[in-house]
């Protein structure tokens, strides 16, 4: 069982997001998880200039951290986000990484996996932004098992009561790994998002051929082995 924490606050180890994302991979350790906190903020990631590429081949045109970071998300079971408050968003270095998973979310590639959100914020907007990012993870296939979204500006003993609510969502989001817990709503959105991508591929079959061949070698494109 692999659980990869991103932290995407620019503050370094005085993140109050990183202490969330911490919590949530402690609590996925001391269930047996082997686990990985990557900072978002220390990678190089440009942004997509949506040239269509990763559609056709499967491959980007850009040089960059991506490709390792994308492989890393690829190998873990569970993935956790943690993002601060920017203006009722995520940070840039983030949204650069979701800009670059179009392919990954035609292909529905993190299919099987589960995933969770952590936000801080100073006054307000931290449950948009979990909402957010766990809505990001839904699109890409995941199943989303909960978030944390704390406002500390008023309070800051607010962050202590957070870091026990990540603590549980750790464990939450490995029982949900081996199993133990059962999503049937977001089970019925996944059969349904994969099979509007699909028709959407199959149409666009001769400009998109890795992404049809992806359907194919998953099982997902009826009457095409």
């Amino acid at each position: 069982m692999k659980v990869l924490g991103l932290n995407a606050s620019p503050r370094g180890e005085e993140s109050r997001t990183l202490q969330l994302v911490k919590a949530v991979l402690e609590a996925a350790r001391s269930e047996g998880a082997d686990t990985e906190l990557i900072d978002v903020c220390d990678l190089q990631i440009e942004y997509c200039t949506a040239c269509g590429t990763c559609y056709a081949t499967g491959e980007c045109t850009l040089v960059d951290d991506f490709p390792d970071l994308f492989d890393r998300m690829m190998g873990a079971d569970g993935i956790v986000l943690g993002s601060p408050n920017y203006i009722d968003s995520i940070t840039a270095p983030l949204k650069a990484v979701f800009d670059r998973m179009a392919d990954a979310i035609h292909c529905q590639m993190l299919t099987g996996k589960y995933g969770c959100s952590v936000c801080t914020a100073g006054g307000s907007g931290q449950d948009e932004v979990v909402g957010y990012m766990n809505r990001v993870l839904t699109n890409l296939g995941a199943t989303v098992v909960g978030g944390v979204g704390v406002a500390i500006g008023r309070d800051p003993a607010a962050l202590g009561r957070a870091e026990e609510e990540a603590l549980a969502l750790g464990k939450t989001l490995a029982g949900s790994i081996r199993g133990e817990h059962h999503y049937p709503e977001q089970e019925e959105i996944h059969r349904q998002r994969r099979e509007y991508f699909c028709q959407l591929v199959r149409f666009n079959k001769d400009r998109w051929a890795h992404e049809y061949d992806w359907y194919v070698q998953m099982g997902w494109m009826p009457g095409e082995k």
